[in-house]
């Protein structure tokens, strides 16, 4: 008898260029960790179970989901030199990419709308500059890059309506050995792209927090939600999370008073609601995840270890954590829903 996993490798074989998400059961999560003495990509289901693993050759990070086809590329961890175009029907690697010249990538990605340009956050070895490589799709050659508008790009988001968000961490590290080169003069900013890579707006921090490297992204409607890592004092009480709408200031928006050292300068994953109701922020070193509304209110915060990745599912959120738990995250509080022999990394990636 055939297998469900060979009928669809043959299948995808058959008729790769019509093939959506849905013809494939809608795979709901990518995620990255360490198994074992070596690392591993596990697609999961929406409960969470694995459907699929892939070795990976060192540490993963995140991954960008094609919009239309079962397809997913997954980013080494920064710097990195590696990304894995995957074809999440089956599970194989289609294509493994590396950087340029002079180029690694650094953990992140974006397709273009059509899904015919997969945009990849890349800096300059030397100096850490931030790039934005330029991929066509049908064969995965890289074929042009602009520039990111800052230092240290790290997450990027394509916007509705085409246009591309970075943020800009503004850490100069060493190719090397990952050392921050300049933590005395970092200047964060968050950097709007046109859809042809023009820079069309740019925002900054206050120079009280310019020392809060922005991290990573997640879409509102009409805002761009942004989680920050302190590389100050960590005794200070900062504010790690943001909200910004292309043409006005960044806002930052505390913890609640009593838990504004729980995330202990570093947050990590951040996801939003599609109706923008709640916000999700985890930290691992805190072990927590923090919840807000959609105008950066704090609603909650629930603790356990290690939380790391967090994603949004239709009406709820699921976090993962370093030892291998996955759980569906509410107001409420955190419910399991799957245990993994995995250490789970920073993020967990919705397909659907």
């Amino acid at each position: 008898m055939t297998s469900r996993r060979a009928f669809l490798a043959g299948l995808a074989a058959a008729t790769w260029p019509s093939l959506t998400w849905a013809d494939i059961g809608n795979p709901a999560f990518l995620a990255a960790g360490k198994q074992g003495q070596g690392f591993v990509l596990h697609g999961l289901s929406d409960l969470g179970a694995s459907l699929f693993q892939i070795p990976l050759p060192a540490r993963g990070h995140a991954a960008a989901a094609h919009p239309t086809r079962p397809l997913a590329v997954a980013f080494a961890r920064r710097p990195g030199q590696f990304a894995f175009v995957i074809d999440c029907a089956t599970g194989a690697v289609l294509h493994r990419l590396a950087p340029a010249a002079n180029r690694q990538f650094n953990g992140h990605g974006a397709f273009s709308s059509d899904g015919s340009l997969l945009m990849t956050s890349e800096v300059v070895a030397e100096g850490s500059a931030g790039r934005i490589g330029l991929w066509e799709t049908r064969h995965f050659q890289r074929i042009a890059e602009w520039d990111s508008g800052g230092i240290g790009p790290h997450d990027i988001k394509r916007l509705p309506d085409g246009r591309i968000v970075v943020a800009n961490g503004g850490i100069q590290t060493d190719p090397l050995d990952r050392s921050k080169l300049n933590l005395g003069q970092m200047r964060p900013n968050l950097s709007l792209l046109s859809a042809n890579g023009t820079l069309l707006d740019q925002a900054e921090l206050p120079p009280e927090y310019r020392a809060n490297s922005i991290r990573h992204l997640a879409l509102l409607p009409g805002q761009i939600a942004f989680a920050m890592q302190w590389e100050g004092d960590k005794a200070d009480a900062v504010p790690l999370v943001g909200l910004w709408s292309p043409g006005s200031l960044p806002r930052l928006c505390p913890a609640a008073p009593t838990e504004a050292h729980v995330m202990q300068g570093y947050a990590g994953s951040i996801a939003a609601l599609a109706d923008g109701s709640r916000l999700a922020v985890t930290s691992a070193p805190g072990g927590a995840v923090m919840l807000f509304d959609g105008s950066g209110t704090p609603i909650a915060t629930h603790f356990r270890a290690d939380l790391s990745g967090v994603a949004a599912l239709g009406p709820a959120f699921t976090v993962s954590d370093g030892l291998g738990a996955v759980w569906a995250c509410a107001d409420s509080g955190l419910s399991l829903r799957q245990r993994h022999r995995v250490a789970w990394d920073n993020h967990l990636i919705a397909l659907i």
